[in-house]
Order: structure tokens, then C-alpha cells, then sequence
């Protein structure tokens, strides 16, 4: 036979209202809340994360880095001479600021043939300079030295200049800048293969 004093207590008020009691303990209280505080500091995080890696493709600017950049009329580039000019790189961020203003190294070979050469050494990326009386463009940093078409002459820089891409299109001159000329992008350019296979 059963007791009745046990059965009276589990199903008593008193036990009922018990169980309530410890649901809502303080350490589940503080369980909650720092659940609920870790989930905003995950979001938090997330979202820049995930603005970062959809930008090129909210902002539009997916292809910019093929975008044909003007430098200038033909008149302003006389024949065989060398001249610095500036473009504005069209692979640009609100936060850029006045680095979007990039120089290069424009040589009139004669009529509409051009050179034009990233301010870059191709040792350490020193900006070199012409230097028209010697016909060289030298590094400043370790003395690379360069021929005015852009060849290694001397130092440490184991190739030439690098040369962006050009054009002249309605009399302007143009490049396509948006990314730095690198023999592998030269050799894409020119034989419409990758250096790679």
C-alpha cells in the first residue's frame, strides 16, 4: 500500500511552486544573459565581415581594375621626351583619400607610339626619377638604373620598368591602370596566356 504523506507531497502546492522557484535561478538568469550579449558581439563582428566581402559587388566597381584611365592630349607629350604625369586609379574606396592620384613615367617614342612606365623600381618600389641629361631613370633607394626605354641598365633590380598597357584614343592619351603592371599581367596582355602554364 502507498503512503499517502509521499503522495500529498509531490502533487502539494508547495512542490509545484518549488520547481518554479528554481527555473528562474539566478545562474540560469545570468546563462540568458550572457547568451544574449555573445549573439549581438557575434553579429557585431559579422557584419562588417560581410559588407567587406560583398563591396566590389554592391559599389559596381567589379571591373574597374580594366578601365582605360586618360592621361592627357598627344600634344602635351612631345616626341622623344619623357614626362611625369599623374591619373587617378579607377580601383578607388571613399577612404582613399589623395592616394588615389597616381604618377607614371610617359616616353613619345614618335607620332602615336608611347611608353609609359609605373614610377616604381622594380627592385623595392622606390619612386625613380629621369634624369634627361644622362638619359637614365634612377632609384634613389639602392641606385637601380634604367635605359629611357625602360630596360635595366644597372643595380640590383633584376628586370626593366614596368609598363602599363596604353592607347591613344581621340587624341587622348590613355592607360589601363587599375592595376600595377607586373611581367605576369604583361605576358597575359601580349599573348593572351597565363605565365603560370
Amino acid at each position: 500500500m502507498a503512503d499517502p504523506t509521499i503522495t500529498s507531497r509531490t502533487t502539494s502546492p508547495d512542490a509545484s511552486k518549488s520547481a518554479v522557484d528554481k527555473s528562474m535561478t539566478r545562474r540560469g538568469l545570468l546563462l540568458k544573459i550572457g547568451m544574449l550579449v555573445n549573439g549581438l558581439v557575434v553579429v557585431a563582428l559579422a557584419v562588417p565581415v560581410v559588407e567587406y566581402l560583398l563591396s566590389a559587388l554592391t559599389r559596381g566597381r567589379g571591373g574597374a581594375y580594366l578601365a582605360w584611365v586618360p592621361l592627357g592630349p598627344v600634344g602635351e607629350f612631345p616626341e622623344g621626351e619623357t614626362r611625369l604625369a599623374t591619373f587617378r586609379n579607377p580601383y578607388v574606396m571613399p577612404t582613399d583619400g589623395k592616394t588615389v592620384d597616381t604618377a607614371c613615367w610617359v616616353r613619345r617614342i614618335s607620332g602615336d607610339r608611347f611608353q609609359v612606365f609605373a614610377v616604381n623600381c622594380a627592385h623595392l618600389g622606390c619612386p625613380v626619377r629621369w634624369f634627361p641629361q644622362s638619359g637614365l631613370f634612377m632609384c634613389p633607394c639602392h641606385g637601380g638604373a634604367y635605359y629611357r626605354d625602360g630596360g635595366r641598365a644597372s643595380g640590383p633590380p633584376e628586370r626593366g620598368l614596368f609598363e602599363y598597357p596604353s592607347k591613344v584614343r581621340d587624341g587622348i592619351l590613355t592607360i589601363q591602370a587599375g592595376e600595377l603592371p607586373t611581367p605576369g599581367a604583361v605576358a597575359m596582355l601580349t599573348t593572351g596566356k597565363s605565365p603560370c602554364v
